[in-house]
């Protein structure tokens, strides 16, 4: 299609303008992209964050005292999939706009400004992650928190006393 164009009269100068702005609209494509897959991510943690708040809501208010061990050995489980889940989609989401921003950095090398390129070195200059985290360190954080509650739970829901009676009645 280039071939064509440049058959049917087009100079150099008018293909490299051509080029140019058809680059210009892929980097805008990409940077449109990775904003959707950003607002994506966003709706799958508020998604996760919302299953474990029931989870723990749910089984502090139904709990009152103690629930039973099996229900609260289960909610436990459950929520500890769903963390997992969880952790699994945000290294996704994080592999997935990797990608994308390495795209459109390459793109940038093309084009007459690098906006990404330049904020990134305004964020860490250095390149050594000091002067800026990023929001994936924060983010695969949480879930490991929410396991934190779920093995508490699980840990104080059994009843360790009665397991070390019977316990030590089978070693005498």
């Amino acid at each position: 299609m280039k071939g064509e164009r440049y058959l049917q009269g087009e100079t150099a100068a008018e293909r490299r303008k051509s080029e140019q702005a058809e680059r210009l609209e892929q980097y805008k494509l990409m940077v449109e992209m990775a904003d959707r897959v950003s607002q994506r991510r966003q709706a799958a943690n508020s998604f996760y964050l919302s299953i474990n708040t029931i989870l723990v809501g749910g089984s502090a208010y139904f709990g009152g005292g103690s629930p039973p061990l099996k229900t609260a050995l289960l909610v436990s489980l459950a929520g500890v999939l769903v963390c997992r889940y969880w952790s699994r989609s945000i290294l996704s989401y994080k592999t997935l706009n990797t990608a994308k921003f390495a795209v459109i950095n390459d793109i940038e090398l093309h084009l007459t400004e690098r906006p990404f390129t330049d904020e990134w070195a305004k964020l860490d200059p250095d390149g050594d992650g000091k002067k800026h985290n990023s929001f994936y360190e924060t983010e695969k954080f949480v879930p490991r928190v929410f396991v934190g509650v779920y093995v508490f739970q699980a840990a104080t829901a059994i009843p360790w006393q009665s397991i070390w009676h019977r316990l030590l009645a089978l070693a005498c």
